[in-house]
């Protein structure tokens, strides 16, 4: 894995935008995309940026179970406010919250099969979950509904007026979906992300570690902060 080491979030979003923006001169046509407060930056540097995007594929990692595309609180009304209503794409797919799991899981995997993913975002939760990929999952899954830990629940109740409105289901792609991707880009910042960025590069590659199944994949950037980076060794 590549390692990038950068002042802060800002400088780290506008990083990754810069990795998007040459893979898309190299000729990548599919971007797969996260949620959450990490990707953010990227987000508005792509928003305020000369690049066209109106031929390109986007493929999120997950959405809620339980909640209607227009929904506030689900990824799709996220996507929608951070990227695509800015910059529209020639088409965009996100996990249907309200879909019944056999069928949707099943669409959702050949979605990634007809559109083959040149590029992956990721961020990573403290306990080295990617996507909704807690600990213990199998590192062949593909797309699933999975239930969300009370650490995962407790993290995304900031989104929420009160814990027990925060969904505790959520279609995510599997493991298995996101190394299919050619070139993966991790973003990790803040202290409270530091212990999970040491297992996932210098720990053992373990299915209690999911993100540390990245030490496999030929292509991965991680872009971390000083804060994240400092138990890793330099």
């Amino acid at each position: 894995m590549e390692t990038i080491i950068v002042k802060d979030n800002i400088e780290g979003g506008k990083k990754a935008f810069e990795l998007i923006k040459s893979g898309m001169a190299e000729g990548a046509k599919v971007l797969g995309l996260a949620t959450g407060s990490t990707p953010v930056p990227m987000y508005k540097a792509m928003v305020e940026s000369e690049l066209d995007f109106s031929d390109m594929v986007a493929l999120n990692l997950d959405e809620y179970f339980g909640l209607a595309a227009d929904n506030p609180q689900s990824y799709h009304y996220f996507m929608e406010e951070q990227l695509f209503s800015h910059k529209p794409f020639k088409e965009t797919y996100i996990p249907n919250g309200l879909g019944e799991e056999k069928s949707e899981c099943a669409r959702y995997d050949q979605v990634i099969v007809d559109h083959p993913i040149d590029i992956q975002i990721l961020g990573i939760g403290t306990n080295a979950h990617i996507g909704f990929n807690e600990p213990g999952t199998s590192f062949d899954t593909t797309t699933r509904k999975v239930a969300l830990t009370e650490s995962t629940i407790e993290s995304n109740k900031r989104n929420f007026d009160t814990v027990e409105e925060v969904p505790r289901y959520a279609y995510s792609m599997g493991i298995q979906s996101i190394l299919s991707a050619k070139k993966i880009i991790l973003m990790a910042f803040g202290e409270e992300k530091a212990e999970a960025i040491k297992k996932t590069l210098e720990g053992p590659v373990t299915e209690e570690v999911p993100a540390s199944v990245l030490q496999q994949h030929g292509n991965v950037v991680l872009i971390v902060d000083e804060a994240a980076a400092k138990l890793i060794q330099q």
